[in-house]
């Protein structure tokens, strides 16, 4: 029976696949991903870590500008004194919002993943000429308020129309992270050419588990913990990503921050760290890119 397929990228089992390494011969590539995402008052989609009211929620709005008022900046210092470094996927919005923290994340040297406009809408339901737009004016936004030419894409609710690779494809874009299906990264075909997926998880990932699932901080520990040490010890046999999708609202809550500093030290300060590449996606697109034709599954390059 034929059922409809996107036709992106044939299946691939990763037993079967060409061996490579990352930079150095580790054998495990570490990324975080932090979501900081802004929010209309009293209109379109948003957060609620408790039972939705009638618009205006500014209960909900509150919790989400949390983040970026206080969660972002403790997450920061987080990482500064692991010395991690990290990509944030942030909505342009912010740009005009609270500069500061596109200030923050430049000093660090860190990397903006375009991440739509806000949160607050989904663009997968656009039609192609809007959707194309609306592409466009995330990239430049990023590089005129944020002096970097973004190349990642990360769609706010990871929402998707059925031209959305071929739009970012031909806006310049080099990779999505909205396409959670591997622990490698994967060429993607596009009607241009082809973009390359960098793994982001879908289950570890601090909202669905903690907002949809309702883990304690403590179960987010372990899980981390464990996706970790699971990871480590599957590298042996072929190199696989390990990312971590967090949120500045959620885990820049104190008691999530300590459960999530944890798990950073015990990740950073591992014994066999020398296995990992604690690195950004856009460097893990750039060792991609750099293999022979053949060696990172997907669809093949243009001839």
């Amino acid at each position: 029976m034929l059922i409809p397929h996107h036709n992106r990228y044939a299946y691939s089992p990763i037993i079967s696949r060409p061996d490579y390494t990352w930079p150095e011969g580790k054998r495990l590539a570490f990324h975080i991903g932090l979501n900081i995402e802004h929010f209309a008052f009293g209109t379109g989609l948003t957060h609620t870590p408790t039972v939705p009211i009638p618009a205006p929620d500014q209960r909900s709005f509150c919790w989400t500008d949390y983040g970026n008022r206080v969660g972002v900046f403790r997450l920061l210092d987080l990482f500064d004194s692991l010395g991690l470094p990290a990509s944030h996927l942030v909505n342009t919005t912010l740009f005009e919002y609270a500069p500061e923290i596109v200030d923050s994340i430049n000093r660090r040297g860190d990397e903006i993943i375009g991440h739509g406009r806000t949160n607050a809408e989904r663009h997968g339901y656009m039609w192609e000429k809007d959707e194309a737009r609306f592409i466009a004016e995330v990239r430049d936004e990023i590089s005129e308020k944020a002096g970097q030419q973004v190349r990642g894409w990360m769609a706010p609710w990871m929402s998707v129309s059925q031209v959305t690779p071929d739009l970012l494809q031909e806006a310049g874009f080099k990779f999505v992270m909205d396409w959670p299906a591997d622990d490698q990264p994967l060429w993607m075909k596009t009607r241009s050419g082809r973009i390359m997926s960098v793994p982001y998880p879908l289950e570890l990932n601090d909202s669905p588990q903690m907002l949809v699932r309702h883990a304690t901080p403590s179960d987010f520990e372990q899980m981390m913990i464990d996706q970790f040490e699971e990871l480590l010890a599957q590298s042996d046999k072929q190199p696989l990503v390990f990312g971590l999708a967090l949120h500045a609202m959620v885990v820049g809550q104190p008691y999530r921050l300590r459960a999530l500093r944890r798990a950073l030290q015990y990740i950073s300060n591992h014994p066999q760290r020398d296995k990992v590449w604690f690195t950004r996606p856009g460097q893990i697109y750039d060792h991609c890119a750099a293999l022979p034709d053949g060696v990172v599954t997907g669809h093949p390059a243009p001839r």
